[in-house]
């Protein structure tokens, strides 16, 4: 069964330059790949999918450049965050999305990932974003790939 909660108005981030200067200077921004705040703020709690324990927080993804990153591009660093989980809505549901939100991390979850709590919404990340991260991500000299963890068949 999935939650049919109506939409939470939000601005949305039309371009990856547009969400590079919403994250210049700030920390505390996550990107969480949800059906969004209607959904997730009634619980805050993320459920793990293997043992089906509730977990105290959202699961995101934190936005915030770690240090060794140096000078490089925060272009490049958002990009990699998105692009990270852009498999989720073929492997979960057409209606998961990225949003973005303010919280405070709380724990970590069974894939090191932050749990957040007292979120607050800040925006949605149109497909348009996601392409362009993807384009960034493949125009890089390595080899990288989602983090995917859709079961395939040997």
């Amino acid at each position: 069964m999935h939650d049919e909660s109506p939409p939470v108005p939000m601005p949305q981030v039309g371009s990856l330059d547009e969400l590079t200067g919403l994250i210049a200077g700030r920390s505390g921004v996550y990107v969480r790949w949800s059906m969004g705040p209607a959904a997730d703020l009634p619980s805050v709690s993320s459920r793990d999918e293997l043992t089906g324990i509730a977990m105290p927080g959202l699961s995101a993804s934190a936005l915030d450049v770690e240090p060794w990153w140096g000078e490089r591009p925060l272009r490049l660093w958002i990009a990699r965050r998105l692009y990270d989980y852009a498999h989720l809505p073929e492997a979960k549901d057409r209606r998961v999305r990225p949003w973005l939100l303010l919280g405070t991390e709380t724990g970590r979850g069974p894939d090191n990932e932050p749990l957040v709590t007292e979120v607050v919404p800040l925006a949605w990340v149109d497909q348009g974003v996601i392409e362009e991260a993807t384009r960034e991500i493949e125009e890089q000299p390595g080899g990288w790939g989602p983090l995917d963890r859709t079961p395939h068949r040997v």
